[in-house]
């Protein structure tokens, strides 16, 4: 019987037995597809409470998509403006209007609670 996680003991228990189903090819809405699904929430529980994440920062965000998008400086450009714009945005002597943003938001899929805050 699953129970709560509490201790990194259980944890790491948890996360093989993870592992282990999902290395089979479940059929949905079988006894092992519902524990790898409770199993899944258990863990993210626990990582939530003892391994969190920060979100990244503004400019963070924008050079992570921007990589993982494998965009080039000129599509950036159509984006934020000339490239010394970008360069003075990147290193923190000029911060993102909010036109910038809203382009940001709708350009890269950059959640807008993530590009307002403060860096």
């Amino acid at each position: 019987m699953l129970k709560p996680i509490k201790n990194n003991e259980q944890y790491l228990l948890y996360l093989e037995k993870a592992y282990h189903l999902m290395q089979l090819e479940l059929q949905e809405n079988t006894p092992e597809s519902d524990e790898l699904e409770i199993l899944s929430i258990l863990i993210e529980q626990y990582e939530k409470v003892h391994f969190p994440i920060e979100a990244p920062t503004p400019i963070e965000a924008i050079k992570f998509r921007v990589e993982q998008m494998n965009m080039k400086k000129s599509e950036l450009e159509k984006i934020l403006g000339y490239r010394s714009r970008i360069s003075d945005i990147f290193s923190g002597r000029r911060k993102l209007s909010l036109a910038m943003i809203r382009r940001l938001h709708d350009k890269l899929n950059i959640p807008a609670e993530i590009l307002i805050k403060e860096y």
